[in-house]
């Protein structure tokens, strides 16, 4: 979304976006799966795991810890990963307000 036009909208509705572009990716989606799995891991680790190239993991990593998703740590050559529990959660409010905004007595479909 073009500069011009993010100004259109709020800024959670921006932030939304950004995350749900972050997670749209199925390798991303098998990244956060297996840091929720493994309880962290090192980046080589997810390269084995996924069958991607190292560059790639990378960027993918990149995506998720931009979002603030995932955080990492240095230990010396390697990072360590693992899932960010406050934004997780964080993001999961998010997204469950906006799925509860559906009332529930407004199960009839319309159209």
């Amino acid at each position: 979304m073009g500069v011009t036009k993010t100004d259109l909208f709020t800024k959670e509705q921006n932030e939304l976006a950004l995350i749900a572009k972050a997670i749209s990716n199925p390798a991303r989606v098998a990244i956060i799966q297996h840091l929720l799995v493994t309880k962290g891991c090192i980046n080589g680790d997810l390269v084995l795991e996924l069958g991607l190239a190292q560059a790639t993991v990378s960027q993918h990593l990149r995506e998720l810890k931009n979002v603030g998703l995932i955080q990492g740590t240095i230990e010396g050559s390697t990072i360590n990963y693992c899932i960010n529990s406050k934004r997780w959660r964080e993001i999961q409010q998010m997204f469950n307000s906006l799925f509860d905004q559906l009332e529930e007595n407004n199960t009839q479909d319309c159209c």
